[in-house]
């Protein structure tokens, strides 16, 4: 399977799972702390969301990759594909 390979892609989602690791230190400390359980529940929800989110991003771009990679793309095909996959990324994201 290939990397990722676009630096932009590849920082965005690792300054995703930071920011989810994040709200995952905050749970822990919540839980340590005796915060209720609807609290904590709601922050689950939102690392959930977060990374389901990082999930369809990664996807996308690795579907931007290997299209790109087979077809190959000039820069008016480019742009065309590039505002494709934003679409495709919305779509995939409501998914959940």
């Amino acid at each position: 399977m290939a990397a990722l390979d676009n630096d932009k892609s590849r920082t965005d989602i690792l300054n995703r799972l930071k920011r989810a690791e994040g709200q995952l230190r905050g749970i822990q400390r919540m839980i340590e702390e005796g915060e209720g359980c609807l609290a904590i529940a709601t922050q689950m929800a939102a690392v959930r969301k977060a990374l389901d989110s990082t999930y369809v991003r990664m996807t996308v771009c690795f579907m931007e990759q290997q299209l790109q990679a087979k077809l190959g793309t000039d820069t008016h095909d480019s742009a065309a594909m590039g505002e494709m996959f934003e679409d495709i990324e919305t779509l995939l994201g409501k998914i959940r």
